[in-house]
């Protein structure tokens, strides 16, 4: 790695930020830019001893970021409403008219409750320092908060960020871990009763899809890197977004989400139906005859049907034009594949980021149908608080955004590593059936995690 070159660019910002003592702001938000060399992100981020870590990598492998410290950080618990979320998010967007500048967050599955500590739940963060990648193009990037600070001290405070950078070393190489324990909530006798009341035909008339998942907490003795743990994963499924949240040394919440809530590029946005899931075969032959079947499936096509109607109906308001595929597609991941449907919208103007995640979030693929009926079910039964899990994590600027849904993901935890797995259940969903595909939901992280 070209250490050199990289500390020469960290010398450059710096001396850039003592000019700017000199120099009065224009902007209440500046952001400092120089393209610079390429390195490993995720080994550099690892590497940091600056809080919070952030990392993001988009499904289509052209994007990729490290980011680490806060100059802004805005988190909200229970108890703000949604009026009051949006006045923040417009003031944000006030404060700077460089497209530029990001806020790198999430959105808890239901923000009606509690969600994890150090999370909220509703937390973004505009990092001190980021490295992002565009293709093969690096840059180096530090924030400046002027709004809320004095500005020579948040030069100082921007200098001692960059001053603490660390080299990045490569990641420790993966050793599966001894299990202590492990244990499932709701464990199988639970999750057979839950899904039976789902399908249970009055509850169902009134409410055809509820997404249940289950929490599987994992003892462990040995410490775990969870950016070890994220960099495996994301060499396992590459075609998947993969992103982490690390406010502290205690809590990582890590995902490898095959599945995008939306993606807007000015007024254009794309979203998709992903819902419906088999394994993949041991073969070629077994692999397509498997696509087949679930293509074929009637219970698994009419879940994708439910996701991709009540994404067309929620967008409908906030969109000129809106356009769905009318036949499923197989999204293919190494140990399962799903129907997908793809769906585009032309967006009204003035049509924000966030009045996009109160209608999209959280689809009927990880809540269900009606959403707020399903959610009251999964709030009262489940028996876990969901936090991130299932809720909304991406970035958002002025004229683009990108969220993925969170699952397939992991809240990393001293002794403790917590996997998340959800299944659609509709009339005719079989007990057994669903409890196997969170197993295979799970395939990939345990094979990464345990010596099964």
């Amino acid at each position: 790695m070209p250490a050199h070159a990289l500390s020469e660019d960290l010398k450059s910002l710096i001396d850039k930020l003592i000019q700017m003592k000199q120099v009065p702001a224009t902007e209440p938000i500046v952001q400092l830019s120089l393209k610079t060399v390429s390195i490993p992100l995720i080994s550099w981020l690892a590497s940091q001893t600056l809080y919070p870590r952030i990392y993001w990598h988009g499904r289509d492998k052209v994007e990729e970021v490290a980011a680490i410290g806060a100059c802004k950080d805005f988190k909200f618990e229970t108890g703000v409403d949604d009026k009051a979320l949006a006045s923040v998010y417009e003031q944000q967007r006030m404060l700077s008219s460089n497209p530029d500048i990001r806020y790198y967050g999430g959105v808890a599955f239901d923000r009606s409750i509690e969600s994890w500590p150090e999370f909220g739940n509703t937390r973004f963060v505009l990092p001190r320092i980021e490295f992002r990648r565009s293709a093969n193009q690096f840059s180096l990037r530090v924030n400046l908060n002027f709004a809320d600070n004095n500005p020579i001290d948040e030069i100082d405070l921007a200098i001692a960020a960059i001053e603490a950078v660390m080299p990045a070393r490569p990641l420790a190489p993966p050793n599966k871990l001894t299990l202590v324990s492990r244990q499932d909530i709701p464990d199988f006798p639970h999750w057979k009763t839950l899904v039976e009341q789902v399908i249970e035909p009055k509850f169902n008339q009134d409410t055809p899809k509820v997404v249940l998942s289950r929490l599987t907490e994992l003892e462990v003795n040995e410490q775990v890197d969870p950016w070890m743990v994220l960099a495996c994963w994301q060499g396992r499924n590459p075609n998947s977004f993969q992103f982490g949240f690390q406010f502290s040394p205690d809590r990582t919440y890590i995902s490898c989400s095959p599945e995008r809530l939306f993606r807007r590029s000015q007024q254009e946005l794309f979203t998709e139906a992903l819902a419906g899931t088999t394994v993949r075969g041991l073969n070629q032959e077994e692999d397509v005859a498997l696509a087949n079947a679930l293509l074929e499936d009637n219970k698994n096509s009419v879940e994708n049907q439910l996701v991709r109607r009540h994404i067309v109906s929620m967008l409908t308001p906030l969109s000129q034009y809106v356009g769905a595929e009318e036949e499923a597609t197989i999204f293919k991941l190494n140990h399962i594949q799903h129907l997908h449907r793809a769906i585009r919208a032309e967006l009204k103007p003035g049509v924000s980021d966030f009045q996009l995640l109160q209608a999209l979030h959280p689809t009927p693929a990880v809540g269900g149908l009606p959403r707020e009926s399903a959610m009251t079910f999964i709030r009262q039964r489940e028996g876990y608080m969901r936090g991130w899990y299932a809720g909304a994590c991406g970035y958002f600027n002025k004229d683009e955004s990108e969220f993925s849904v969170a699952i397939r993901s992991a809240l990393i935890e001293p002794g403790k590593i917590n996997l998340f797995a959800g299944a659609g259940i509709i009339a005719g969903s079989d007990p057994e059936a669903e409890w196997q595909e969170l197993e295979n939901k799970l395939a990939t992280i345990m094979s990464i995690l345990i010596e099964l």
